[in-house]
């Protein structure tokens, strides 16, 4: 992607432009992102993949001045009908199910893969919404089908209503209103407090993005770290050859602490195992993902990644739903290609060495990547 080229998905802006003025910044509203755009999962559809066992799914529903949440799968006669108002059916990580969602979720890769999350769909009868709230990340809300009216403010006061079983602002301060129609997309920075209320029916898109926190992504890297180190066969062990006789045997020794410092500083010390413990923990599939092993023998003159997989990378290595490989030379500007683009052509894996070849074929195996005759551009 040229980063510097206008996109009608961003209203004229280049996505470094975007990046430089919005991302982070302030709101932005898009009249028509996606001229014509028609939703790749219908009503019908989205309700059925609700249903689903290894679907994510909520039903969220005002009654009686009441609030209600029910977590899915969601059976179709747990639904209410679509002439009741006022219920929403937010159905999460579309894209892990449906080859054309996930297609338009890759418009938005100019944020990097690291940060991107999944896309939503939320669909709604008349009135319907999830109230006035906020989030921790940015968001690009695309209007699939139907209308919904937005008001958005900056955020001034977190405090949530008490006891209710959604998230809902007690003091929610609209400064700017819009109604969007299929096509329009209104881009929120993190903190920005938006209300989205349904006029007639109507289906959203939520292109969503990652926003770690320091404590539990330390915790995904230190767990790795930790684990990588104890598969050290060589690692030496606690002695104490001057240790004397005590008469408090509950005191932990210092040397012993000594000890546990230093190992812990000697892990922390090699910026290469940080690294790659990040790059696996980033790439990690979600609870819910798993893979359909390949049925058979393909000929390999193209090879596309599976929606479900993250590929992501950096200077010295290549990671793969959770996985690393160290990669220079040619074969690493191959692999990097393919976590950028999510394909290579029969050009690209002609020119693979036989080490990269076996790499992807055994992708292929696992079904996170799906082997291609070149007759199949």
């Amino acid at each position: 992607m040229d980063v510097r080229q206008p996109l009608p998905l961003l209203g004229g802006l280049s996505p470094a432009q975007f990046m430089r003025l919005h991302w982070h910044k302030k709101p932005l509203l898009v009249r028509q992102a996606i001229a014509g755009f028609t939703p790749p999962v219908g009503r019908s559809a989205l309700l059925q993949m609700a249903g689903q066992e290894e679907v994510e799914s909520r039903l969220i529903q005002q009654r009686d001045g009441r609030w209600l949440l029910r977590h899915g799968p969601l059976p179709r006669r747990s639904i209410p009908s679509l002439n009741t108002p006022q219920w929403t059916v937010l159905v999460q990580g579309v894209d892990l199910h449906n080859d054309a969602v996930h297609a338009l979720l890759q418009r938005f890769a100019f944020v990097p893969q690291a940060r991107l999350d999944d896309l939503m769909i939320s669909y709604a009868s008349d009135g319907g919404g999830v109230g006035p709230h906020f989030d921790s990340y940015d968001v690009f809300l695309l209007q699939a089908q139907g209308r919904r009216r937005w008001r958005i403010g900056r955020q001034k006061n977190p405090r949530l209503l008490p006891d209710l079983p959604v998230k809902i602002l007690a003091q929610f301060e609209p400064e700017e209103e819009y109604l969007l129609e299929p096509g329009d997309m209104l881009y929120l920075p993190p903190g920005w407090a938006h209300d989205g209320v349904a006029e007639g029916e109507c289906m959203t898109y939520s292109i969503g993005f990652r926003s770690p926190d320091s404590a539990g992504l330390a915790h995904e890297v230190l767990l790795r770290m930790a684990d990588a180190a104890a598969d050290e066969t060589d690692a030496p062990l606690y002695r104490d050859p001057k240790q004397s006789a005590v008469a408090t045997p509950g005191a932990i020794p210092a040397q012993l602490q000594d000890f546990a410092r230093n190992a812990v500083q000697q892990i922390l010390a090699d910026p290469q195992a940080l690294e790659c413990a990040l790059g696996e923990a980033l790439t990690e599939p979600k609870p819910n993902v798993w893979f359909e092993p390949s049925q058979g023998p393909a000929l390999m003159e193209r090879v596309e990644l599976d929606r479900r997989t993250r590929m992501m990378y950096d200077a010295r290595h290549i990671f793969i739903n959770g996985e690393s490989w160290q990669a220079e030379g040619q074969d690493a500007q191959l692999m990097q290609r393919l976590a950028d683009t999510r394909a290579l052509s029969p050009q690209e894996v002609a020119s693979a060495s036989d080490q990269a070849l076996e790499l992807l074929a055994a992708w292929c195996d696992a079904g996170w990547a799906h082997a291609r005759s070149a007759k199949a551009e």
